[in-house]
């Protein structure tokens, strides 16, 4: 995943950017792409360390009805494999996938947020409002 996505989903984990942004971004990329955004997004909620409580509130969050077949698949579980399943989704099916998963990152990211904030070693819990930051993050890229 490209760190300028990385970055605009951990905002969207603080609330700076809302979930319009960053499907709107999905939804202008190629299917192939839409994988590999998905995949990346998967990988950081697995960072993130979602609980079997945060199933529910996500879904709620997602306002996707718990009848459409990523929510289904969210219900058995938030272990690594299950995840990866609802990735693996037809593409028809992808922008409810991002949509779930990205309210399944944001309770998982919150928490840890608020037990990481600010430490040095993790960009990703920086303040990410701060321009000098996001400029520092964009500089270790080129």
């Amino acid at each position: 995943m490209k760190l300028e996505y990385e970055i605009l989903i951990n905002q969207y984990g603080q609330d700076i950017i809302d979930t319009d942004r960053l499907v709107s971004l999905f939804d202008n990329l190629c299917n192939n792409d839409k994988r590999t955004f998905i995949n990346g997004l998967v990988t950081l909620i697995i960072q993130s360390r979602p609980e079997t409580g945060d199933i529910e509130p996500a879904i709620l969050c997602s306002r996707l009805k718990p009848t459409y077949t990523p929510c289904v698949l969210l219900k058995k579980g938030v272990e690594n494999s299950n995840l990866y399943k609802i990735a693996e989704l037809p593409n028809n099916e992808l922008r409810k996938v991002v949509i779930l998963l990205l309210s399944v990152f944001k309770i998982a990211y919150r928490r840890r947020y608020e037990q990481e904030r600010d430490n040095p070693d993790k960009w990703w819990y920086w303040d990410l409002s701060d321009d000098k930051k996001i400029n520092l993050l964009n500089s270790m890229i080129k």
